[in-house]
């Protein structure tokens, strides 16, 4: 048994108390200075107001003003911050922690530099502690399914094995299963991308429904609920949409220098996969595809963490920059580059279908 400290009260930060929990540790949910109605809610009433479940007493849930003491007891932190949040997580929590304690990062997304470079967020933790041990996670898992124990398999990745295993052996569980690797940048660079082509898949859903008529933002937090069927249900063109990302994140990867085959594991096509069946991501998709500008879809996404617009506008310059220095081609990720302009140059939804696919 272990203290296990969770900084961030959203909903993967609250849902994967439950395998950690099942395991025996005591838990510590912090809240970041963001989370404090969800951590009022918890305290007084068990109710968690958007996972929509009740938490275990067994859950302690604290606000940050008790971060220090939080940490200081656990071995054990795990960053449960937005990519929005990271450098937060890094001023604020990092400096705190003891040498040696093992951070475990459930937060998706790539820092970019002006060379071109793309770095997991891991690597970039590990570089102001190198004392800390880092391990991430990444894979198919919607946290309220994770919180009902239903199955899940995931990858935990980290520079060293052996303390991925560790982890993976104190967080494992009968429904929860983990699968270990080293290579940070295959999982890490496959589950920042999911979001982004998530948005591409659904673009599919608002073109077949803007064939019904459907222009607004009509139902659509309604049809965006994970299961909801779609309201013009098509889904060919979904279909080739999805094999195309799953084409284009495997080419990142590899240009990156990570293991391709994920392309078609858990980090890529299993996260996807879950992804565009509801949520942000889906909803901006679906509106831009109903033909609204993304101007537009702003105000109507308004205060809804929007972490798909982030990674698209970085890795979308990542890769021109690389093409211009000769490492890559913008043709082999027509998918990516259009989406920048949808959202970057207000352009409308108008898919190159010649461009897709493989190059033989």
């Amino acid at each position: 048994m272990s203290n296990v400290t969770i900084i961030g009260a959203g909903m993967m930060g609250t849902g994967i108390t439950r395998p950690i929990l099942d395991n025996g540790h005591r838990v510590r949910l912090v809240g970041t200075h963001l989370d404090r109605e969800l951590i009022d809610s918890v305290k007084m009433t068990r109710l968690h107001p958007t996972l929509h479940r009740q938490i275990p007493e067994e859950v302690q849930a604290l606000q940050i003003e008790d971060v220090d003491a939080a940490v200081a007891e656990a071995p054990i932190v795990v960053c449960g911050v937005s990519s929005f949040g990271i450098p937060w997580f890094a001023e604020n929590i990092i400096p705190k922690l003891n040498p040696g304690t093992t951070v475990v990062s459930i937060t998706k997304g790539l820092n970019s530099y002006p060379d071109g470079r793309l770095e997991p967020f891991p690597y970039y933790l590990e570089s102001l502690r190198s004392d800390l041990n880092f391990v991430a996670v990444g894979g198919p898992c919607i946290c309220f399914e994770l919180f009902d124990r239903r199955h899940t398999m995931v990858c935990y990745c980290g520079s060293n094995m052996d303390k991925v295993k560790e982890i993976k052996a104190q967080f494992e569980t009968g429904y929860y299963h983990i699968y270990p690797t080293t290579d940070v940048i295959g999982v890490e660079a496959g589950v920042a991308m999911k979001n982004a082509y998530a948005m591409g898949v659904s673009l599919a859903v608002g073109l077949a429904e803007r064939e019904k008529g459907i222009t607004d933002a009509s139902h659509i937090t309604d049809n965006c609920v994970p299961g909801a069927p779609d309201l013009n249900p098509i889904y060919n063109p979904q279909a080739a949409l999805f094999a195309q990302s799953c084409i284009e994140m495997r080419r990142l990867i590899e240009l990156l220098g990570g293991n391709k085959d994920f392309a078609s594991g858990l980090p890529c096509a299993g996260d996807l996969y879950v992804t565009v069946f509801g949520g942000r991501t889906r909803r901006l998709g679906t509106l831009l595809g109903r033909g609204m500008p993304y101007t537009e879809v702003k105000k109507v996404l308004s205060g809804v963490t929007l972490e798909a617009v982030a990674i698209i506008t970085r890795v979308a310059e990542a890769v021109r920059i690389k093409a211009k220095k000769g490492e890559t081609e913008l043709k082999y990720f027509p998918l990516l580059i259009h989406m920048d302009s949808i959202l970057n140059q207000d352009q409308p939804v108008n898919l190159d279908w010649k461009a897709f696919g493989e190059f033989y």
